[in-house]
C-alpha cells in the first residue's frame, strides 16, 4: 500500500505551477517573483495554492499565503507542511 502523502520533488512543482500560470517551465526560477516577474494577479496566485493544497495534501493558512511568492517559497512551505502536517 502507498503512502497518502505525496514526495516533494522541486522540478515537479516547478512544473505544476507553469502548468496552473500558462507559462514555460523555464519562465518558473527558483526566485521568479509570481507577482512581480510573472505578473500574476491575487486570483492566480490563490489557484496556484489550491492545486497545490489538493496535489500534497496540505492546507496553508491564511497567513500563510501570502509567503508563496516564488517557487522556493512555496517549496520550503510544502515541505514544512509534509513535515509537521499540523
Amino acid at each position: 500500500m502507498t503512502s497518502a502523502v505525496q514526495t516533494l520533488d522541486l522540478e515537479q512543482l516547478r512544473e505544476i505551477i507553469a502548468e496552473v500560470l500558462d507559462v514555460e517551465t523555464a519562465d518558473v526560477g527558483d526566485d521568479t517573483s509570481f507577482t512581480d516577474d510573472l505578473e500574476i494577479d491575487s486570483l492566480m496566485a490563490l489557484e496556484v495554492v489550491v492545486v497545490l493544497e489538493k496535489r500534497y495534501r496540505v492546507k496553508l493558512r491564511e497567513e500563510e499565503l501570502k509567503q508563496v511568492t516564488c517557487l522556493r517559497a512555496a517549496y520550503g512551505l510544502i515541505a514544512q507542511k509534509l513535515a509537521d502536517p499540523r
